[in-house]
Formats: C-alpha cells, structure tokens, sequence
C-alpha cells in the first residue's frame, strides 16, 4: 500500500469515528482495523521488493576460461533467462585456482541473488585436493540446482602412437612420465578423471595444470602434451575433424555423438566410470525465497526442448534437481572423490 493511500484510509477511519461516535475517539474495532492497515503499509514495500525480483542484469560467473564446457552452458542458460526475466543476464568468465577464483568472487558478492556461479565437481566435490583456500565452498556457497552432467572423453594427440586404453597404459609403463595430460587446473573435473585413470590402471602419466581447458586443449593440438580427459563439448569437433583421436568415454554407456567410442569398462578398466557435472549456486548469505525462484526458473527453462537439445547435442545429460536433491547428489560425490583424492595422495599448498 502506498503511502497516500494509507492516509487517506487514515483519514476516512477518522470521520467515520466522528460522524458515528459524534465527538468520542474511534471504537476498539476501528482501532484494530487502523493498526492493520499500518502494517500492511509498512510490509508492502517488502513484499513489492521480493515480488520484484530480478529487476537489473544478473551475471553468471564461469569460473573458467571461455571456450569450454562450462562456458557453453553458462552462455545458453544466460540466453534463456534473459529471455524468460526480459532483463541483461551476462557471464563473467573468472578462470584459475580450478575455478576457486570464480568461486570466491560469488561467495563474497552482494547477497542479492545478482550473482550466480556456474559450478562445477572440482568447486563442491574435490576442493580437498586444497590444503588451504581463502573460504569454504560447503559453508559459504548455496546450491541451488545440479545443471547437467556428462561424461568425459580421453584425447590423445595424433602423433601419440596408440589407439585405445590398453595401449595406452602400456606405452605409459615403458615410457614411465613421458606422457603428460593437461586439466583446466588441479581439482577441475579434468585433473580428477585422469587421475582415476591413473589408479585403475597404474599408469605413469603427469598432469600438467592449467587455467582452463581451451589453453590446455591448444597445447594438446600443437603437441606439448599427449593427453586430456576433457567433456565432450570441448572435444568433438576436433575429434570429428580429425584433430585428436579418441581412445574412450567414461560414462556408463557410449555416447551418440561418438558412437565408435568405447567406455572405459569395455576397455577393460571396470573402475574406470564417472561423470563431471555442473551446478548453478549463489553465495550462502542469499534468501532461500530467491534460491527457490532461481530453482524453479533454471528448471523451467532447461525443461524447454530446445535447451534440452542443446544440451544433448553437446553430449550432456540434463538433470536440474530440486535443492535438497542436489545437496544429496553433491554429498555422495564429494564422498566418491574424496576416496581418490586420499589414495592418489593428492595435495596442493
């Protein structure tokens, strides 16, 4: 209720009182119906301010380098909510520390839900690969939804003479740390799915670090290391074009895109079958009433067929759970990995 109006019922109380009671004060009921009207005066704005939401641009923060998976899904779900909110939804790549940077820079954001991160399983599930970061993803961040998930695929450079897994690990074991396979940074879902491979198999290969998978991806190409566990999106088309080869997926099942493909279970490696995932989280400081919409709206639009499509099409699965379903999902995951983490003894300072 806006101020006038509230007056102005104010004031019609006032001469009502008067004109029915002559010159006594407003009854107890007038009174009640006067102290109602003042609260509603005092909430309306609260709840128009709620109702509002989102009334300026919101930014998706993709804490890796453009280019890559995340960032494709960052820049389609930003296209749709912009479309759905009628408002600028823009994303702000902010690479490096395995995404921690962009993880950081959403946590300690306004908690207004205009900030939203497009996670990832190296920011929720194998930060402990960290000794130190400068916050705590479990405390400071809000999940608000699993986006999608996918498997990944192992490129090897053209040049690197083998032609699936078992090959591979045998090159690797008479050429011990000769091979080397690049991530989009230690933690990232690309360091981890190599490093899985490494137990399983027992291979000696070296990771090598970077800020994300689009510089890792050009050395792969131009030959300064052999190998990547990289998703899908970032890797088909060169591998359709004949760029890099495949050796094999890490899904349950072959993907269409590469049908010729095989898992690593068909590989022989049966511990070798995991996927990455993404999530939408905001600082842990923001309203679970705009989490809520946030929750519902993501769903809504990544329901679309279109969006659903575009997903598929770069070898993702949609999954957009509710918030409590997420929570559980990431819980078992950081468990899964967790386990990875203490057997390959990793750690950075």
């Amino acid at each position: 209720m806006h101020n006038k109006a509230f007056f102005r019922m104010l004031g019609d109380f006032y001469i009502r009182g008067i004109a029915s009671q002559e010159t006594r004060m407003p009854t107890r009921r007038t009174a009640f119906a006067l102290l109602a009207a003042l609260a509603g005066a005092i909430a309306a704005p609260t709840a128009l301010a709620q109702a509002a939401y989102p009334n300026k641009p919101i930014k998706i923060v993709v804490p890796f380098t453009a280019g890559g998976s995340s960032d494709v899904q960052g820049r389609m779900l930003a296209d749709a909510l912009g479309r759905l909110y009628g408002q600028s939804v823009i994303v702000d790549n902010r690479p490096g520390a395995g995404g921690h940077i962009g993880g950081k820079a959403v946590a300690d954001a306004a908690p207004d839900g205009y900030t939203v991160l497009l996670g990832s399983i190296g920011l929720h599930a194998t930060y402990g690969v960290y000794k130190k970061l400068p916050y705590d993803p479990s405390r400071d961040l809000k999940i608000v939804t699993v986006l999608a998930e996918m498997p990944h695929v192992v490129v090897a450079h053209n040049a690197l003479p083998v032609a699936n897994l078992k090959e591979l690990t045998a090159l690797a074991k008479s050429e011990p740390d000769k091979i080397n396979f690049g991530s989009a940074g230690v933690g990232s879902s690309v360091h981890m799915m190599g490093e899985l491979y490494k137990l399983v198999s027992g291979a000696p290969i070296t990771h090598v670090p970077y800020k994300g998978s689009s510089a890792a991806l050009n050395d792969l190409m131009g030959g300064q290391i052999q190998l990547m566990f990289e998703n899908p999106p970032t890797v088909i088309p060169h591998v359709k074009a004949g760029k890099l080869k495949a050796l094999a997926v890490t899904g349950k099942q072959r993907i269409a895109a590469l049908p010729d493909v095989p898992t690593g279970v068909e590989s022989g490696y049966p511990e070798f079958q995991a996927t990455s995932w993404t999530t939408i989280a905001v600082g842990a400081k923001v309203p679970d009433a705009i989490a809520n919409q946030l929750n519902a709206d993501i769903r809504k639009v990544v329901g679309s067929p279109e969006f659903r499509k575009g997903l598929e099409d770069q070898g993702m699965t949609p999954v957009v759970n509710t918030r409590d379903a997420a929570a559980t999902f990431i819980a078992t995951e950081k468990a899964k990995w967790d386990k990875v983490i203490a057997q390959g003894k990793l750690n950075v300072d």
